[in-house]
């Protein structure tokens, strides 16, 4: 393998058996990344998968020529979470990023939506994120206080439905936001101690896109054509992510699809109407709408009318 981009760096994907995770381990791994390939192993009701994919990932790097190890611990379990960052302390000596991509959905309209559903989904995407980073920032913090230099990443993965909403995943959108807000707190943290932050919206072909938007997603009839939804067009600018050269960029949120990458324009102070004092309430609505008047209007909710 050639050097690349992140030659000698050490990165944890979560969720990397299929679809994006996947693409991300192999390009990282063909960047020059040892990759801690996460994922436990679950079809998306839950039930296990006949064979972890994990195992074939790995398989795929070394057989590249790259290195990596398979980690089938939860994300969302404190320990497992904490065992994986381990892993690739005691593998490879270093921990350089964490790559928090492993997901589930559980779509339903907000009305029918159960609690079960709504538990399962703020689980694995909100507490998901949050433990394997918590041990990872930790283990960075303390380097450090130690007086290591150190210039560290975490790739969070929200959702175009976490920034403009989407009808049929209340909970999915939900969790999403909450990862795009954990992300800003993150970056605003832990820049201290070296570790910047960011989080990727994708749109690209998975499991969990292929069913409420599969001809959206649908492969061209050309096979010679650019297959712009392919989860692993995304992976590249992972990859950049990861690496020494986007030390600086933190706190931001990208929205990548195919060959296209922006930078998402986020919640943004606007016009303020100052009373001076206490507002009656029945003076409001006037306020209200010449506050409206001069906003701009809200970006439309996936999927509605």
């Amino acid at each position: 393998m050639s050097e690349g981009i992140c030659e000698g760096r050490v990165a944890i994907v979560t969720g990397a058996g299929r679809g994006l995770g996947r693409g991300h381990a192999l390009e990282l791994a063909r960047q020059g990344a040892r990759v801690v390939v996460n994922d436990f192993g679950l079809e998306l009701d839950g039930t296990p998968s006949a064979d972890n994919p994990a195992h074939e990932v790995v398989a795929e790097i070394e057989a590249m020529g790259g290195d990596a190890v398979v980690s089938g611990d939860d994300v969302a379990d404190w320990d497992g979470a904490g065992r994986m960052v381990q892993l690739a302390i005691d593998t490879w000596g270093r921990l350089d990023a964490v790559v928090n991509n492993a997901g589930v959905v559980r779509d339903r309209m907000f009305a029918n939506a159960s609690e079960d559903e709504w538990d399962i989904v703020m689980r694995v995407h909100l507490k998901g994120h949050f433990a394997p980073a918590r041990h990872a920032a930790a283990h960075w913090r303390d380097r450090s206080k130690a007086g290591e230099e150190v210039d560290a990443r975490i790739v969070n993965t929200t959702s175009g439905a976490g920034l403009m909403g989407s009808v049929g995943q209340s909970a999915y959108s939900a969790a999403k936001a909450g990862i795009a807000g954990l992300t800003l707190v993150q970056a605003a943290e832990l820049g201290r101690y070296g570790v910047t932050a960011n989080a990727l919206a994708p749109s690209a072909r998975t499991r969990m896109t292929e069913g409420p938007f599969a001809e959206m997603m649908a492969k061209p009839d050309d096979p010679d054509a650019f297959d712009a939804m392919a989860p692993e067009n995304v992976s590249p600018l992972v990859a950049w992510l990861v690496s020494a050269d986007s030390a600086g960029v933190t706190g931001r949120v990208f929205e990548a699809e195919g060959g296209k990458v922006s930078v998402a324009d986020g919640w943004q102070h606007g016009t303020v109407i100052d009373n001076g004092a206490r507002w009656h309430p029945a003076d409001l609505g006037a306020a209200v709408r010449e506050l409206l008047a001069h906003a701009p209007d809200p970006a439309p909710v996936y999927g509605a009318p």
